[in-house]
């Protein structure tokens, strides 16, 4: 049912359906309990972004591969790799950004038929990214967007949070399936995904913020409230009690506990149902949903689309091009609707 996007990745597994227009992006550190460095944020987010790109995926199942090689246990994610952590964030381990591969030539990135090419997401994370600074000893003309250095480029930082960020402004559904356990900062991913999927006898929810130290105060916790309720989302981080699947849809957290032998099939048809409803509909749903905790950001990013979808009427057409023609617009043909 999947086929690779790419193989470049260390931390992560990133595969497309071969029959339906879904991705799955999975942690793939199984040996602790699919604990994130820096190093697995950097693959997560150009996974991520280059899925969101692709405009024949209408869905992005997140998960985390297993069983462990040690214990034979499963895990979603156990969030960030204590052993790293220093004190402005998570570093890189050898002092030193993962580097990027560069593109693999002449692939190009849409094909004639409207299907997303092979080409490498990382590749396309190079692309996208601002030019750098001409050097000069005086630094005058210098691009303030260029990366000037290797420190400043791997400074310690909680990036995990821009890829909650992007979770939520991706315009497709982003589907947590938990196949084990989802702890701290993997409790906070599967939160802010779309909906959670949730294996019946492994998936277990803890949050263990407070005992290590760490909070997430933006998503992870009162977007859980949103979700659960407040007094149950402080009991969620107060006490660090330990919640199996059946538990965390009674409360609210997860949609649906499944036998772990159907988590993925389940999977791909709520993938497959996604995909068949319409792809503006649910994109201006998920932008809908997300508006009333988003602030002004959310109201934004749903006031684009919005616009979007009004250039695509024949009165925007007909804006447009009375302003390329030099002329005075004629609306008069159109009704002020109510």
């Amino acid at each position: 049912r999947w086929e690779p996007v790419t193989d470049e990745f260390e931390d992560i597994t990133y595969h497309r359906g071969t029959d339906v227009g879904a991705v799955r992006i999975a942690f793939d550190r199984p040996e602790v309990r699919n604990a994130f460095r820096p190093e697995t944020v950097d693959e997560l987010y150009t996974a991520l972004d280059h899925a969101k790109r692709q405009t024949d995926i209408g869905c992005i199942l997140l998960t985390g591969n297993g069983p462990s090689p040690k214990d034979g246990g499963w895990a979603f994610c156990s969030g960030g790799d204590q052993r790293i952590r220093g004190e402005a964030g998570y570093e890189y381990e050898d002092g030193e950004a993962s580097e990027t591969p560069q593109a693999d030539g002449d692939s190009e990135e849409q094909s004639s038929s409207g299907r997303a090419s092979e080409r490498s997401p990382r590749a396309e994370a190079v692309d996208s990214e601002a030019p750098r600074a001409s050097e000069n000893a005086s630094g005058e003309g210098s691009d303030p967007r260029a990366t000037t250095d290797a420190e400043s480029q791997n400074a310690p930082r909680l990036h995990v949070l821009e890829v909650q960020r992007l979770i939520r402004h991706v315009p497709k559904p982003v589907v947590a399936v938990v196949p084990g356990w989802a702890v701290g900062g993997g409790h906070s991913l599967h939160v802010v995904c779309d909906m959670t999927l949730a294996s019946e006898e492994h998936a277990k929810f803890l949050q263990t913020d407070p005992d290590v130290a760490s909070f997430d105060a933006g998503f992870g916790s009162a977007y859980l409230a949103r979700q659960v309720g407040h007094k149950k989302a402080r009991e969620v981080f107060f006490l660090g009690k330990t919640y199996s699947a059946a538990e965390a849809v009674e409360m609210g957290m997860a949609n649906e506990a499944v036998p772990h032998e159907d988590l993925e099939e389940t999977a791909l048809e709520w993938a497959e149902a996604v995909l068949s409803k319409s792809p503006m509909a649910v994109r201006m749903l998920k932008y809908a949903f997300n508006m009333d905790s988003d602030g002004l950001v959310g109201q934004q990013v749903f006031a684009g689309e919005a616009t979007r979808l009004g250039y695509m009427t024949e009165e925007a057409r007909e804006g447009r091009q009375a302003f390329n023609e030099g002329r005075e617009p004629d609306f008069d043909e159109y009704d002020w609707y109510y």
